[in-house]
């Protein structure tokens, strides 16, 4: 029995999810990756390079270490791998990450503009401001080193500069949900813009009051794992 095999089905659910829903782009795309951490060991499973997400089956999602050994797939891991590894490494509170090119996120990925707090629920689940990571080249050591040094604010989605949207998570679930609420926000943000009319944010207590039910959850959940 494969000890990988409930999170790499899980993985292949995601992706063709999100794939049918446009996450990825298209229904033949291979564009973005998701992965999922083994809680406890310095293991990830991970989408394979290339692939078609509506053609994948489980036993094709890579199993690798920290150290990008293979444990398991025939396939070469994302070519992002290394992002996944270096985020898992400075944020132990996330075990999921899903990384999208979903079409409004995309919007501000090109005029490089975070977008600001601008529902309660939302800035509960995914923080105050979804950053813009700078832009570097797919795969390389500058996208880890600007992932990881953006991903250190503690908030749960990003913008990727020219390339897309991280949205991470405690769990796969969690993750996956973040990234659905990041495009509703960025869908209605970018309409609220392009009415031209002035755009109001939530208020300063609000976004405090949130700030610390998220630490209250936060703490509350890590207390329970003990």
């Amino acid at each position: 029995m494969d000890p990988y095999f409930n999170d790499r089905k899980d993985v292949v659910d995601c992706c063709q999810w999100l794939c049918r829903q446009g996450y990825f782009g298209s229904l033949l795309s291979a564009g973005g990756n998701v992965s999922v951490r083994i809680p406890h060991k310095p293991v990830l499973v991970i989408t394979p390079s290339g692939m078609p997400y509506m053609e994948l089956a489980p036993e094709e999602i890579c199993v690798v270490d920290f150290d990008l050994n293979r444990i398991a797939g025939d396939l070469a891991p994302s070519i992002e791998t290394a992002m996944h590894i270096g985020i898992y490494q400075n944020r132990p509170d996330v075990g999921a990450v899903v990384h999208t090119h979903q079409a409004y996120a995309s919007v501000f990925a090109l005029i490089n503009q975070p977008i600001p707090a601008l529902f309660d629920e939302v800035v509960l689940s995914i923080g105050e401001t979804v950053e813009v990571v700078p832009y570097a080249l797919s795969g390389t050591p500058a996208l880890v080193e600007h992932v990881t040094q953006t991903v250190a604010n503690g908030c749960h989605c990003f913008i990727m500069q020219n390339h897309g949207a991280l949205n991470l998570g405690k769990t796969l679930a969690d993750a996956w949900q973040h990234a659905e609420l990041l495009e509703k926000t960025a869908q209605a943000y970018y309409r609220a813009l392009t009415t031209g009319k002035p755009l109001t944010t939530l208020p300063n207590e609000t976004v405090q009051r949130m700030r610390e039910l998220r630490k209250l959850t936060e703490s509350a959940v890590s207390k329970s794992e003990k």
